[in-house]
């Protein structure tokens, strides 16, 4: 019976994680991207688009009439995502640009989560490669705000404090964030379907890995996409302020 069940497991987690890479070739350069990924990728962006075409027309009303649900629900959301994503930042300026930014890479980290609650898709965020390009997004956004904040001058003098010869400590430093941001997200979302393939080889078909997938889809996603955001605006701040 051990055997049986090491045998479902294994034949279970064999594709686990399996990448299906395109090559394109544009000359002598090649573009490598997994197919997987980037197809979830293109389903989370379209239910983004869809869901604001939706608020857009449920929105189409005068200004002195009463609001609508949808209206009253995405004014909770909007006060929401400001009370709690960009009140963080070092000025009210700043978190009124950031806004957008902030709000729209929240909602992508959540619904790519979400995803997977869906039989037969699967987040993308579980992918490092997507995870990668977004937290290197948030690390250039936040170099590009210092430098607007500083100057040129003063930015590059940052990286010679408080000594010259601590310069390469530095620019590790720096270089960490993205990479802790992106490993994060990765490795949690990644430990989520791990842990739920590994019951489903123990306990399928029974009801008990689906509430645990529906579990880790939904609350942990949710957790998951918050703290990304919460990142992000904690590597902005410190970009500009330090």
């Amino acid at each position: 019976m051990i055997k049986s069940i090491f045998e479902q497991l294994s034949s279970s987690l064999a594709h686990l994680g399996e990448k299906q890479i395109v090559t394109l070739h544009l000359g002598s350069f090649q573009i490598q991207f997994d197919k997987a990924a980037m197809i979830m990728s293109w389903i989370v962006i379209g239910l983004l688009i869809l869901l604001a075409l939706f608020l857009r027309r449920a929105l189409r009303q005068d200004v002195e009439d009463k609001p609508n649900r949808v209206q009253a629900a995405l004014d909770a959301l909007m006060d929401l995502l400001q009370g709690q994503l960009t009140s963080s930042f070092s000025s009210e300026r700043l978190g009124r640009e950031m806004f957008p930014f902030i709000s729209t890479l929240f909602l992508f980290v959540l619904f790519s989560n979400w995803l997977s609650v869906i039989p037969g898709l699967s987040s993308p965020t579980q992918d490092l490669n997507v995870t990668m390009g977004l937290a290197l997004m948030v690390f250039v956004v936040s170099q590009v705000l210092a430098m607007r904040a500083k100057g040129m001058k003063t930015y590059w003098k940052g990286y010679l404090e408080p000594v010259p010869f601590l310069l390469p400590l530095n620019i590790i430093g720096e270089l960490s964030r993205p990479l802790s941001h992106a490993f994060r997200l990765f490795g949690n979302v990644l430990a989520g379907t791990i842990l739920v393939s590994v019951v489903m080889a123990k306990f399928a078909p029974i009801i008990v890995p689906s509430v645990l997938n529906l579990i880790f889809g939904l609350f942990f996603g949710s957790i998951q996409a918050f703290v990304f955001a919460i990142l992000a605006v904690a590597y902005i701040n410190v970009a500009v302020e330090s």
